[in-house]
């Protein structure tokens, strides 16, 4: 299953499936779900044609932590309290080790907030080898 998701880098696991039991392998779609998501596999997102800002290797295999400090991941969650008022926090964790590294809470929070945050984590515990998000930040 791997070796065909590291061939067919766009294929998801119904497409994998099929290729599997086209070769003999006698299994169901939900087994090879099971089986990719344990792997960390994931189809990357399809990039517009013009002005591509990443490269496209066509690799669905996901970085997985190995040790501490080896991915750090952030995301910026927006909230609402009981009258209605909007607030944001920035989560920082470490992948391998599942500890939450920091937790900022305030109305906005930014980019500045967030290089903040890291720039502190960054002495107490040092730079990661990488870090993971899902947002795009501009500096401001």
């Amino acid at each position: 299953m791997i070796e065909l998701a590291r061939q067919y880098g766009r294929y998801g696991y119904r497409r994998i499936a099929a290729l599997l039991r086209d070769a003999g392998w006698h299994v169901n779609d939900k087994r090879v779900e099971r089986l990719w998501r344990r792997e960390g596999l994931k189809v990357p997102m399809k990039q517009p044609k013009k002005g591509r800002l990443w490269l496209n290797d066509g690799s669905c295999v996901r970085l997985r932590p190995e040790y501490r400090n080896h991915v750090w991941s952030y995301d910026f969650v927006h909230c609402r309290t009981d009258d209605g008022k909007a607030f944001r926090t920035l989560n920082i964790i470490d992948e391998y080790s599942r500890e939450c590294l920091a937790i900022r809470v305030d109305r906005k929070l930014n980019s500045g907030n967030l290089i903040d945050a890291l720039s502190g984590l960054f002495i107490l515990r040092g730079v990661p080898s990488f870090i993971r998000s899902d947002n795009v930040l501009c500096a401001e």
